[in-house]
């Protein structure tokens, strides 16, 4: 193997980034999930954290702030809706790239699998995690 690619192979994998401005200790329902991942308010996240993290999850509650950065599209972005009421989140997280929507609570399953996919993250037990069904993914951002 070359020294670009074993060096490639040794960097460790960046934790997916999630962005929420709740002061909730788990704002959208990941506390059972193993995968690694960095929390931090819509103000404070680096632009080299969002480019590098491999998953962004941004908790809707921090769209105006998420905004405000004027971040660059980027694969990979979910937005979490914690207001199951609010149909205004669709045309929102449209405008900023996003790859899905989900409801806090909904299609935990499959961001589940998405997050372990997207980290490489190997601890993981599968039959526990598509014992409840759900792995479908949710409907299109746009």
């Amino acid at each position: 193997m070359s020294a670009p690619a074993r060096a490639a192979r040794e960097e460790p994998q960046a934790p997916a980034l999630v962005i929420s401005d709740s002061s909730e200790t788990d704002p959208i329902g990941l506390h059972t999930c193993s995968v690694p991942r960095l929390h931090l308010p819509s103000p404070l996240f680096r632009p080299e954290e969002y480019l590098r993290a491999p998953l962004v999850l941004l908790d809707d509650r921090a769209y105006l702030g998420f905004t405000l950065r004027h971040v660059p599209h980027r694969p990979g972005l979910i937005v979490m809706l914690a207001d199951p009421d609010d149909a205004s989140v669709y045309p929102r997280a449209a405008a900023i790239g996003a790859d899905a929507v989900i409801r806090a609570g909904e299609n935990l399953a499959w961001l589940h699998l998405r997050l372990h996919d997207a980290t490489d993250c190997r601890y993981v037990d599968w039959q526990e995690l598509l014992a409840g069904g759900g792995a479908e993914p949710p409907p299109a951002a746009s």
